[in-house]
């Protein structure tokens, strides 16, 4: 008989600690992973830093007028490369063009199934990166963190929301 009592109180006595603000049974917590050394070729990482067996590397670059808008100057044009992943899924980094001492000039994200296609090498991909002072650009780079998804924070869903986040995208004026 006594079990019968807790049973049926049970739901009551959680119903009071949910509305009093205690919140034992959802331990919700958002972290970010650290961002990963930036390179021209670098081993692509989930947000544990964790090797994913994908390499991503800066084939080359160049600055030049994009071809639909060349009234804006010029842009930088970089080729890269995914090796290990598959046309259809994958990981996405963020590529930056940093000046000299490795202080960003503008950043974007790129999907490694952008680097499949009907070009010379069919791993190979062709974007383009604008930047204010392109004159400034020294090198393209690619930061390893895995940006192909990043799941709901606490904030959003507080029951299914939290775990590790990949980092931020620099802004212009970091230093990688």
């Amino acid at each position: 008989m006594l079990s019968a009592r807790v049973l049926v109180g049970a739901p009551l006595v959680l119903a009071i600690l949910s509305l009093s603000g205690c919140s034992f049974l959802w331990s919700c917590t958002d972290t970010t992973a650290e961002r990963g050394e930036a390179g021209v070729r670098v081993q692509v990482e989930n947000t544990l830093g964790r090797p994913l067996g994908v390499t991503a590397e800066v084939v080359d670059w160049s600055l030049e007028p994009h071809p639909q808008v060349p009234s804006e100057g010029d842009q930088v044009r970089f080729r890269f490369r995914f090796d290990g992943a598959d046309e259809y899924s994958g990981p996405a980094v963020d590529v930056c063009a940093v000046d000299k001492e490795r202080v960003v000039l503008g950043c974007q994200t790129v999907y490694s199934y952008q680097a499949f296609g009907p070009a010379d090498d069919s791993l190979t991909g062709d974007e383009w990166l604008a930047v204010e002072h392109p004159e400034q650009v020294a090198e393209v780079l690619f930061i390893p963190n895995d940006q192909s998804y990043d799941g709901r924070t606490c904030e959003q869903d507080i029951k299914d929301g939290g775990g590790e986040h990949p980092p931020e995208m620099p802004s212009m004026g970091d230093q990688l």
